[in-house]
């Protein structure tokens, strides 16, 4: 999508580990798509499920 500003996780390594991109900045959706492959598809969800994604993540945890 045009005019989307990517960022990687605060919490993502600088190793080339397993690390998505997050778009946040344009109206009505939030993309995301996988670091290592950028041209390989992107995921577009609502606003309100990207927060109720992140809440879970974050109650959860980590996973190893």
């Amino acid at each position: 999508m045009t005019g989307a500003q990517w960022r990687k996780s605060t919490r993502s390594s600088g190793n080339g580990g397993d690390c998505v991109e997050v778009a946040d900045n344009l109206p009505g959706v939030v993309l995301v798509r996988d670091t290592k492959d950028r041209d390989g598809g992107t995921l577009a969800f609502e606003p309100s499920q990207w927060r109720h994604f992140v809440d879970l993540a974050k109650a959860v945890g980590p996973v190893s």
